[in-house]
């Protein structure tokens, strides 16, 4: 295809953006997300996937799934484990479930007084999660 010999970005990326449009944009982060993630993971243990050499520091250990809420739907991420410990990607907040902007437009819908079902009502139609009275995004 033409736009391959004009840009940079990941042709797995680049093959779902063509043919899922935006629909697929939730996907489409993961896909790039997934990548920075593997690629922080490759720096820390200053070495490449199944790559020996005398500066590793560390030993890769698989993936986690982590799903987050955004505004673009749940998105399930693959983050990178290493055995020793002490590796977290700086793309993911340790802890975090949601998007920071949502979590806060639900704070101040709170504050202003928006009656728990319209909220919930909003964030389904924002976000394709249904949220009942007692939860919370974290």
């Amino acid at each position: 295809m033409a736009y391959r010999d004009h840009c940079s970005l990941p042709e797995e990326l680049l093959d779902h953006i063509a043919r899922e449009g935006l629909s697929g944009l939730g996907d489409a982060i993961a896909i790039v997300v997934n990548a920075a993630m593997q690629a922080e993971r490759e720096q820390h243990l200053q070495a490449g996937h199944y790559e020996r050499n005398e500066d590793r520091t560390g030993h890769a250990n698989g993936y986690k799934p982590k799903t987050v809420k955004t505004r673009v739907g749940e998105i399930t991420f693959d983050v990178p484990q290493v055995r020793e410990g002490g590796f977290y990607p700086s793309a993911l907040q340790k802890g975090l479930r949601s998007e920071r902007a949502l979590t806060l437009a639900l704070a101040e819908m709170y504050i202003q007084g928006v009656s728990t079902r319209k909220v919930s009502r909003i964030t389904e139609a924002l976000c394709g999660v249904e949220l009942t009275s007692t939860q919370s995004l974290h």
